[in-house]
């Protein structure tokens, strides 16, 4: 795109605002503010050649590529979806205050997208006219083995930074999740965990130091924006707050040899029998171990896997589960000695690909619904059955049932340490997911429902956790009405965070009072104030 005369570039995305809206948006935004805000960019943005990779229009035969590169549930790619009037392509963190500083002066909603997994579309999607801040260009990783650290952009994504920490040292790791293509933006921000769990905790709980664009469009790190401030970030959802620029975290040992396993069942019986004794060993036994469980169908039947990571040799694996896990019965065969940045290509599925293939970004073909619930009691076998029951149902072709053990390190950092609240007293967490191709939604969804409900007698209480990281639009969301927004958002905000909803609160009210980085599950301010 060739930089026009301002004057004309402006009139042409007004033209371009006013039609997007009026057939897109039944309640027009302020064409004037569009505009505006453009303008302002533009000024900004006085070198041509960064405008061209910023700024997408509609108009721009780059638009709907961009869009759909990081879409990572297709169940917001239909053509009804809402679109976005406008997307912004940072190639420098300059770029972002710019971006912060006139959607603010012009009353324009961001969407921030790092990776584009978040489960409900709602860093690329919303109801209301809205611009994408995508910042897949932002993904420098750079490395202190010295002092086992590392900065990392948020449009990177943790399979990149995996890579790049396997190619610099084989005995450096960082536990974070198992999916590469997640972006650090909002993973890092939600919490984050993957197999290293039970050993190391969660990824923000690694994270040291940030670089963040405020609602103000400052550019601040952890000294500037307070100890609050950085808090609420490390697990409490960074949109509500500000965009992550990077992160700095720390890295952690792991042996130069480590073993993975899968143990896999058909038989119902055989499946219910080790799956009872997993809820009494899994969070107890050495956090060197970590032993997940699979549920899904498998060519018209019900499988059940027990993926594992140790952190030792095969010889020491076999000792330990035999002593403390004979049930799963655990052989030799099972099992794989490798170093641990190959453990994250093996749990990824991605085959005996050299390291590299962490670093591709790919896409996601089937959409999908998800939900969580943490378990804190062993569950009898009977409800255990029941899952069993529920995966032979029609509409559960695809889906997926998963069960990731807590205990060890998770249960030794207290609730408030980050706004994560689900540690000490949760055995694991169930992850209910279900997946689908093509347009026809509902039954798939209702599935996950039904499930969900079903198990209400199980598992948590008072209230019923769920991971934003697998957000969830059913708990609620803003709808407006009689009830205040702080309101409306504890009826959800409680769920996710528990008793760190309120500080959460009180930072939202100290650094954006405005409400300015909003989304349908957003951190509430009390009230609007006055900026100091």
């Amino acid at each position: 795109m060739k930089l026009q005369s301002l004057f004309s570039y402006v009139l042409i995305f007004s033209t371009t605002i006013t039609l997007l809206l009026s057939s897109s948006h039944p309640v027009s935004a302020n064409r004037t503010n569009q505009a505006g805000f453009l303008q302002c960019l533009s000024l900004r943005f006085n070198d041509s050649n960064i405008v061209s990779r910023v700024i997408h229009t509609p108009n721009d035969t780059s638009f709907s590529s961009v869009l759909a590169s990081s879409i990572q549930n297709p169940r917001f790619s239909a053509p009804d979806t809402p679109k976005p009037v406008l997307i912004l392509t940072p190639v420098q963190p300059s770029d972002v205050q710019s971006a912060v500083k006139c959607a603010r002066r012009f009353d324009i909603h961001i969407r921030t997208r790092s990776g584009g997994h978040d489960y409900e579309g709602l860093s690329y999607v919303t109801r209301k006219p809205f611009v994408i801040l995508d910042l897949r260009n932002l993904r420098s990783i750079t490395i202190d083995v010295d002092n086992r650290s590392v900065w990392v952009q948020t449009g990177a994504t943790i399979g990149e930074l995996f890579c790049e920490i396997g190619k610099k040292n084989r005995t450096l790791a960082f536990p974070a999740g198992v999916c590469p293509t997640v972006g650090v933006g909002g993973h890092f921000s939600g919490g984050g965990y993957g197999t290293l769990l039970r050993k190391y905790g969660l990824a923000a709980d690694h994270v040291i130091d940030a670089r963040v664009v405020d609602a103000r469009g400052r550019i601040l790190e952890r000294r500037e924006m307070g100890e609050d401030f950085f808090w609420a970030i490390r697990g409490g959802g960074g949109s509500s707050f500000c965009v992550v620029l990077s992160w700095k975290i720390g890295l952690i040992n792991v042996p130069s040899t480590v073993t993975v396993f899968n143990v896999t069942k058909f038989s119902e019986q055989s499946s219910l029998k080790i799956i009872h004794r997993w809820q009494f060993v899994a969070d107890r036994v050495s956090d060197d171990l970590f032993i997940r469980v699979m549920l899904q169908r498998y060519k018209n039947m019900v499988r059940a896997s027990f993926p594992g990571l140790y952190l030792g040799s095969v010889n020491n694996l076999l000792k330990m589960v035999n002593r403390e896990f004979p049930e799963l019965g655990l052989e030799e065969d099972d099992c794989q000695e490798m170093s641990w940045i190959e453990s994250v290509v093996w749990f990824a599925e991605l085959g005996e690909e050299p390291i590299d293939v962490l670093s591709r970004r790919t896409r996601a073909s089937l959409a999908f619904k998800a939900k969580s619930d943490f378990v804190q009691e062993p569950m009898p076998e009977t409800a255990i059955s029941n899952l069993w029951r529920w995966l032979q149902e029609p509409e559960a072709e695809h889906a997926q049932l998963i069960f990731t053990p807590f205990g060890g390190k998770m249960s030794e950092i207290a609730d408030y340490e980050t706004p994560f609240p689900h540690r000490k007293g949760n055995i694991f967490e169930i992850q209910y997911l279900n997946y689908w191709r093509g347009d026809v939604k509902e039954k798939y969804m209702r599935w996950v429902e039904r499930v969900y409900d079903d198990m209400s007698e199980f598992v948590a209480s008072s209230p019923r956790g769920a991971y934003i990281n697998l957000r969830d639009l059913d708990l609620g969301m803003y709808v407006g009405g009689k009830r205040s927004k702080y309101e409306e958002g504890k009826s959800w905000g409680v769920k996710y965070f528990k008793d760190n909803f309120e500080r959460l609160v009180r930072v939202k009210t100290s650094v954006d009072p405005f409400d300015f980085f909003c989304d349908e599950q957003s951190i509430p301010p009390f009230k609007s104030v006055e900026v100091i």
